[in-house]
């Protein structure tokens, strides 16, 4: 069975008669659809709209546990808290400090399903506390290869909005729910179709630059590298920009290295400079 274990992880059980209704009204995940036996996309964003917290949400026995990495654990717990006011919820900080994660086979007991990798067609589950050893590189080229982010997987995301990590795509953001911290920001994105910061697979016939290099064409910043794994990783830019420059032929880069870029094929986009450019020649 394909598995790997992340470590660094950090468990928040949010509990009691009104954990449900709690968290639907602060975070962007359809609270009351996350079934037995799944794990969400999540983010506790800023009034602004941008990410401030991101995370997995699975619900349990006697309510929800958020999964979210080390750093960020206790800030979030305390701005969890800070939102409770007389709410009839607990928070806790849980003592399992990692998850495994496997795919390709029969789920282990107790395991959630990765509702991200589902879009995506892949069978890939999460088990908090156990361990079967922290290489991730296979779990790594699995993101990668099928354009998933989230969950605080790829380090501080709080320069981004919902959209930009794809997640009115992957099920971490819903549009027919009631209100909730920077709801209306990013209802106005979706309504104006604002969106042009999109994840995308950028690859290369050589090793990609280190995590956080800028993506560029022409010398312009269009993006930044997210995940990098040999001559593969993933990437937020700007689809507009990205997409006109494949149109035209123009190299993208990351650092001094050329990159292809494709949008995961589960997200349902294109880049749209490209594709005006197919249609007119069609």
């Amino acid at each position: 069975m394909p598995a790997t274990t992340l470590a660094d992880r950090a468990f928040i059980a949010v509990s009691g008669d009104e954990a449900e209704d709690f968290l639907q009204g602060i975070i962007t995940t359809d609270v009351p659809s996350i079934g037995e036996d799944e794990t969400f996309s999540g983010a506790l964003l800023a009034p602004q709209g941008k990410v401030m917290f991101e995370f997995m949400i699975a619900r349990a026995k006697d309510g929800f546990v958020i999964e979210t990495d080390a750093a960020g654990g206790d800030a979030l717990a305390r701005r969890l808290t800070l939102y409770r006011l007389r709410a009839k919820v607990m928070i806790a900080r849980l003592d399992a400090s990692s998850v495994t994660i496997s795919w390709d086979a029969p789920p282990p007991p107790g395991s959630a399903r990765d509702m991200r990798f589902a879009k995506a067609g892949a069978p890939v589950h999460r088990l908090a506390g156990s361990s079967v050893g922290t290489d991730v590189s296979a779990y790594t080229a699995l993101r990668i290869m099928h354009g998933i982010t989230g969950g605080a997987e790829d380090g501080d995301a709080t320069d981004y909005f919902p959209h930009d990590l794809m997640m009115d795509r992957n099920g971490g953001l819903n549009f027919k729910k009631g209100c909730y911290v920077g709801q209306e920001v990013v209802s106005r994105m979706q309504h104006r179709s604002t969106a042009r910061r999109r994840v995308v697979i950028a690859t290369a016939p050589s090793a990609l630059p280190a995590i956080g290099t800028t993506v560029t064409v022409g010398g312009r910043d269009i993006g930044t590298l997210r995940t990098v794994a040999g001559s593969a990783g993933l990437a937020v830019v700007r689809i507009d920009k990205a997409g006109a420059a494949i149109a035209s032929g123009t190299p993208v880069m990351a650092g001094d290295v050329a990159v292809m870029l494709a949008l995961p094929s589960w997200s349902g986009l294109d880049f749209p400079a490209a594709a005006a450019a197919d249609d007119a020649a069609s």
